[in-house]
């Protein structure tokens, strides 16, 4: 049996583990990467729930000293931009998260890589691991300022240790998902062992790596607004203790806003590197319409 190449269109293929390979059609339609598109609907509900806040608190039935209207919390964003107060201790904060995150996720990484690809180094590193990952990681913030004081230490440890459990448990367990036929295969056709690591296991443990690096990502910014507790002097933390102290809820509403902008700008960051390099996944692929 002989298959022409006929018709090939080299813009109907994609680059699959480095290589080319035709995409099928759908309906006799190319197949085309599908881009994530966000509904009009999806925004009845938040804008809907902001006019009825703001509709409370014109009325008095939700007071100022509970939390500020939404117009007010606009506002005093604003006036924290204009006056210089919001951008320094945001770069402080988005500095802190981006050190411990580079610690945290790269020595989980380095860890489950060396775990997961062998069975010596599951045995040496797994154990501790689930032993650490068991203990509340709250509950270790006095002892982490007991041995480095209340410097900038404590605050990147502590948002290292929050986002390397996430990565190590999922890209552990996605090398060791990665199905043994495919394997089988690769040392059929004379891969050694690092090139099978190299063109099989790690591409095929991708997927479960950016699940965790996301999860981390989360996490990271939810042990920032604890870490930015301990003794600060900068950033959204220390903005959103002294809004405290005033009894300044637009303050703190805003601080806690650019958490979340900064929660979900990361997140965003690495969906997009998803959709980049899994594109191969039947998942990101749809039919044209």
């Amino acid at each position: 049996m002989q298959i022409s190449d006929r018709g090939f269109d080299s813009r109907r293929c994609l680059n699959v583990y480095g290589r080319t390979v035709p995409l099928p059609s759908a309906f006799g339609q190319p197949v085309r990467l599908a881009w994530p598109r966000l509904p009009v609907r999806r925004f009845i509900s938040p804008l809907a729930i902001l006019l009825v806040w703001q509709a409370a608190s014109l009325a008095g039935v939700i007071p100022a000293r509970i939390i500020a209207s939404p117009a007010a919390i606009i506002a005093t964003a604003y006036g924290l931009i204009v006056s210089g107060e919001l951008l320094p201790d945001l770069a402080v904060s988005l500095a802190r998260a981006l050190v411990g995150l580079a610690i945290g996720v790269g020595s989980g990484i380095v860890l489950a890589l060396i775990a997961g690809l062998s069975r010596n180094g599951e045995d040496a590193i797994d154990p501790p691991m689930q032993m650490l990952r068991a203990i509340p990681l709250l509950g270790l913030t006095p002892l982490l300022i007991l041995w480095f004081g209340i410097s900038e230490t404590p605050k990147i440890t502590l948002i290292a240790l929050a986002s390397f459990f996430p990565v190590y448990i999922t890209l552990f367990a996605g090398i060791r998902a990665v199905d043994r036929k495919l394997i089988e295969a690769a040392q059929v056709f004379g891969l050694d062992r690092w090139a099978i690591v190299r063109e099989v296991i790690l591409p095929g443990s991708l997927p479960s790596a950016l699940v965790g690096i996301r999860q981390s990502l989360g996490i990271a910014w939810l042990s920032l607004v604890v870490a930015e507790q301990i003794n600060a002097d900068h950033g959204i933390g220390y903005l959103i203790m002294n809004a405290r102290d005033f009894l300044r809820t637009d303050i703190i509403v805003v601080g806690l806003a650019v958490y979340a902008l900064l929660g979900l700008a990361t997140d965003a960051i690495v969906r997009a590197l998803e959709r980049r390099t899994l594109r191969w996944r039947p998942s990101i692929l749809k039919a044209a319409p």
